[in-house]
């Protein structure tokens, strides 16, 4: 015989507390309207971290990935005048200690002039044939990825993706060099900084020849002075890169110069909201005649 009422304990009287919503609902009742642009994504994705359903870093990369469909290459791209470049004519034993100096896995590669690009050279093809006597760069080097300038930026990583390649050279409309674009570049646009082999967690400053040096954006200015022996302007910033985007009026883009007194800075890397490297340069003093011909 079955019993009239059920065993199972019902809701308390006067206990109106609902069932704690899911994650995939709550972030349901967001997008339930369909955004109609670009500003609606946006807007979805403020609330969503406003109701930290995604966090920071989440948040970051989702703006970038949104982002790069209105880059082109030369807003990323590092300007030619900015470019290390090999001589496809000098002896390895004359290149190798500049590729260790300038410290790239991927160099384009010249013949006579700069503007006469034949392809590019991965540092790891030296290390294969080392002990090769008669290596010379030219049997080493690879053909060349040339991109217009007005190439989009989530276009050309799918290039890079689908052609496993990670260096461009970019051409303007009339075939001249105006710069180079690696797939670091384009996915720090994404993610933000990506560490490289100078990173440190603590140091930020590292030589980089005579009187030149390397710099995380992040480096304190005190930290600077002290290193270059000049007091630094003060100002509302505590960082190198702060002071640089307050000296130039907005945020630095790669290949801007600045210069303060004897002192040249240099914007290595960048990305659409911050500097990220730098290179500070002491400059040799003028020559008293140099000097009265520029006043």
């Amino acid at each position: 015989m079955s019993e009239p009422y059920s065993s199972e304990p019902g809701p308390e009287p006067g206990d109106t507390k609902k069932p704690k919503e899911s994650f995939v609902n709550r972030f349901l009742s967001l997008v339930r309207r369909e955004p109609e642009d670009r500003d609606g994504i946006l807007t979805i994705l403020e609330a969503a971290r406003s109701r930290e359903l995604i966090d920071a870093n989440a948040y970051t990369m989702l703006k970038g990935a949104l982002a790069v469909s209105d880059l082109t290459a030369t807003d990323i791209m590092v300007p030619r005048a900015r470019m290390d470049m090999l001589d496809v004519n000098e002896s390895v034993a004359v290149l190798l200690p500049k590729i260790v100096a300038m410290a790239h896995s991927r160099f384009p590669v010249f013949e006579e002039s700069r503007d006469n690009i034949i392809g590019t050279f991965m540092t790891k093809d030296l290390l294969r044939h080392m002990l090769n006597p008669s290596l010379n760069l030219r049997d080493l080097v690879r053909p060349a990825v040339f991109i217009p300038e007005t190439k989009r930026v989530n276009v050309l990583l799918q290039e890079f993706r689908s052609h496993r390649n990670h260096i461009a050279i970019v051409i303007d409309e009339h075939g001249g060099i105006t710069g180079l674009v690696t797939l670091e570049d384009v996915l720090e646009q994404i993610v933000g900084a990506i560490e490289d082999e100078f990173d440190d967690s603590e140091q930020t400053i590292f030589p980089d020849g005579h009187n030149t040096w390397r710099l995380l954006a992040t480096t304190e200015l005190d930290a600077l002075s002290q290193v270059l022996g000049e007091e630094m302007p003060p100002g509302d910033y505590d960082t190198v890169g702060g002071w640089l985007a307050h000296e130039l009026g907005r945020i630095p883009r790669r290949g801007d110069r600045h210069s303060l007194n004897n002192l040249q800075f240099d914007v290595l890397r960048a990305d659409t909201r911050r500097a990220l490297w730098i290179r500070a340069r002491r400059l040799p003093p003028l020559t008293p005649n140099l000097a009265q011909s520029e006043q």
